[in-house]
């Protein structure tokens, strides 16, 4: 494959965010594809702010070559009033060279979201981050019904993407269910990816 890694890119300063960013590279790995964790920096009230050029812990920042290298994306952001992080739209509003390359047209992409409260916006949330990703073209993956975990959950998870309750106090570890939905939206990228490469071939 020309482009042999899956990118998981998310922006969480809290852990469960984090954690299903690397449930979802599991999944990827499963499906015989190298996983790219990387994060976003926060963005600064303060205009003249920048971020380390290295986060203190976590994955490293995304760069605009992590995107036009990936062989498919997922992107994760947890719930801001049904949308997502303004951090993750911030990076994202500043791919327009790829957009006007069309660099992401025709590649995988799918997406996840953790929330305080069950009914606290996820659906929205992964919509909202569905939308660039139309605009670049790239292809959806979601979570068919044939994945028995999307019928049986308590938590998280719909056929838009995976996604987390992680309660009031954000400590909800993510549960057997989440866990399957965020592997298996891994495992559908990498899959994707893999066959639409054979395809070009």
């Amino acid at each position: 494959m020309s482009a042999s890694y899956i990118l998981v890119l998310y922006y969480s300063r809290h852990g469960a965010t984090a954690e299903m960013a690397r449930q979802i590279a599991r999944g990827v790995e499963l499906g015989g594809l190298e996983a790219r964790l990387r994060t976003v920096p926060a963005v600064s009230a303060e205009c003249e702010a920048t971020a380390p050029a290295l986060p203190a812990e976590g994955a490293l920042y995304a760069s605009l070559d992590d995107l036009r290298h990936c062989a498919g994306l997922a992107l994760g952001s947890p719930t801001r009033f049904g949308n997502m992080a303004a951090p993750l739209k911030y990076f994202l509003d500043g791919t327009s060279s790829l957009w006007l390359t069309g660099e992401l047209v025709g590649k995988p992409a799918a997406v996840f979201t953790s929330t305080a409260s069950l009914h606290g916006g996820q659906e929205t949330t992964l919509l909202s981050m569905l939308l660039p990703l139309l605009h670049h073209g790239m292809l959806v993956c979601g979570l068919p019904y044939s994945e028995a975990a999307l019928l049986e959950t308590q938590g998280g998870g719909t056929p838009y993407g995976a996604s987390h309750h992680a309660g009031s106090d954000g400590k909800r570890p993510l549960d057997e269910h989440e866990i399957a939905l965020c592997r298996a939206l891994g495992l559908r990228l990498a899959q994707t990816a893999r066959r639409l490469e054979s395809g070009r071939g």
